[in-house]
């Protein structure tokens, strides 16, 4: 597929313009009169028997794509929590993610989900790689492809990398919203990264976030950190020297450094206050075994995902688990209910959540005629 993409002429096209395919025929790359059979489009256009229904295409969406089009956080926290409540009804399907690791603490993992309420089923194909930003690569990236629920007939295929840091920051969100005081103002952001930033600029729609305090073991992240998030949310957020300074006295604290299956247990017993939300988006690998036992309440946004991941290494030392978020959402079990509550999320970051924000993309992107058809 991608031999045949970089050996014809360019596909992004405007919707006057009509090309055909043949390979190595520069001709072909020159504007024709008349639409003709063997098209590509740009999303949404229609010439001829071709269009955007066609089975036998698939829409292709870079990552420019994806974020050109992405939608509003507000929306991609409404989605997730949707999805969550069909969760909790039973009304999904998605195994535990299966994955291969070429390296120590680095991954790829295939991530295949169903929901069937939105009509929505694919698979992401996600590498996590802590060491590439000394290459100057992405931590985090990948490819997701959707699938036609009636045919299985590949719709689209798109970077993964900007709906992996949007949907886990919602779905922090999401767990906040039950789970941490209505009222909470104060943030501590461990790990300045991609999702450091999502997770904070989520919390912040649905929060009365005032002050964040920043922390990252590079110190130059969140000096960066601090003067992008200030300048974008119109709020305070300060570079701090130390983990300690990031936790103690924040009601919200969100911890997005590399995911270790050995943690560092950085954060200690007594530094998460009384009345505090967590949200371990690096699995534990911040957490002393102590600190976590501290937890009124520790959930989860898959319980046999996070089994899955103790049989392999990870989690050997956490507390019971209350709930999952499909739990919550629907009331099977309660979320916060005292103001003195230590609670914590580990969501470990689900294809159902992918699945969701992909579905919103992909209507998007034929809606506002973005990416680019490819034959199967």
């Amino acid at each position: 597929m991608l031999s045949d993409v970089h050996s014809s002429c360019p596909q992004r096209l405007k919707p006057d313009h009509h090309l055909s395919l043949h390979r190595h025929d520069w001709k072909s790359c020159l504007p024709r009169p008349a639409p003709i059979m063997n098209v590509r489009h740009r999303a949404g256009y229609t010439s001829g028997r071709m269009n955007a229904r066609d089975p036998k295409q698939l829409l292709y969406l870079s990552h420019a794509d994806v974020e050109s089009i992405g939608p509003p956080l507000a929306e991609i926290i409404q989605a997730l929590e949707s999805m969550f409540r069909e969760k909790g009804e039973g009304r999904v399907e998605m195994p535990p993610k299966i994955g291969v690791h070429t390296l120590p603490d680095a991954f790829i993992h295939a991530m295949p989900a169903y929901i069937a309420a939105q009509k929505a089923v694919g698979m992401k194909w996600v590498s996590g790689y802590p060491e590439n930003s000394k290459r100057g690569l992405p931590y985090i990236a990948g490819l997701l492809i959707l699938n036609h629920v009636e045919t299985g007939m590949p719709l689209a295929v798109m970077d993964c990398t900007w709906i992996t840091a949007q949907r886990t920051g919602a779905a922090t969100a999401v767990a906040a919203k039950y789970l941490a005081r209505g009222e909470s103002e104060t943030v501590g952001i461990l790990g300045c990264g991609v999702q450091g930033r999502s997770n904070l600029e989520a919390l912040k729609v649905l929060f009365p976030i005032e002050e964040v305090r920043a922390y990252d073991v590079h110190p130059e992240r969140s000096a960066k950190y601090a003067q992008d998030l200030s300048a974008e949310l119109g709020i305070e957020v300060a570079s701090v020297a130390t983990a300690r300074e990031a936790v103690v006295g924040s009601d919200i604290v969100v911890t997005a450094g590399p995911i270790l299956r050995q943690p560092h247990a950085t954060i200690q017993s007594g530094w998460l206050a009384e009345g505090a939300f967590a949200s371990l988006v690096d699995f534990d690998s911040y957490w002393h075994p102590d600190a976590l036992r501290q937890a009124d309440k520790f959930c989860t946004d898959d319980v046999p995902q996070l089994e899955h991941y103790r049989q392999i290494g990870y989690f050997q030392n956490l507390p019971p688990i209350h709930a999952d978020l499909g739990e919550l959402v629907t009331g099977r079990k309660p979320g916060r209910q005292t103001p003195a509550e230590r609670t914590f999320a580990c969501n470990l970051g689900l294809a159902l959540e992918d699945i969701a924000t992909a579905s919103l993309i992909y209507k998007r992107a034929l809606e506002k005629s973005v990416g680019t058809w490819l034959p199967l």
